[in-house]
């Protein structure tokens, strides 16, 4: 892999599309940072860590839906590896006119585009969920 945060993407991308109720992912900080802001901006019902014996450790994400249709419309990676895309505080964008979410990665670490905007600090636009 060699972008694992575009996986997760995917991963969750795949699942709502399929209705899955929940979908498995490899652990890491980043991810479960991600996670946690899905779940604080109401896109899944929550997330937990799992460890497997012989040292793995995924996170289960399991996803929301309402009547029947996903929370999540759109998820999209927005910058890459190797096209890395940073905003001034002055400049992050409004995902939909701010009906939508951006997550970035700050010095004070992840936020979402509203508190980053808030907070007056910029970032790298990991990605948008609508």
């Amino acid at each position: 892999m060699t972008d694992p945060i575009a996986d997760f993407i995917t991963q969750i991308r795949n699942a709502s599309l399929a209705n899955k109720e929940s979908c498995q992912v490899q652990h890491s900080k980043m991810k479960r940072e991600l996670a946690r802001i899905l779940k604080a901006s109401g896109y899944i019902r929550g997330y937990e860590d799992i460890d497997i014996p012989g040292n793995k450790k995924f996170l289960k994400v399991e996803l929301k839906y309402v009547d029947g249709e996903s929370a999540i419309s759109s998820i999209d990676r927005y910058s890459r590896p190797g096209r890395r895309i940073y905003f001034a505080a002055s400049e992050v964008p409004k995902v939909l006119g701010g009906m939508g979410t951006g997550i970035l990665t700050t010095s004070q670490g992840l936020m979402t585009d509203y508190q980053a905007r808030q907070q007056n600090v910029g970032g790298e636009l990991i990605c948008k969920v609508q």
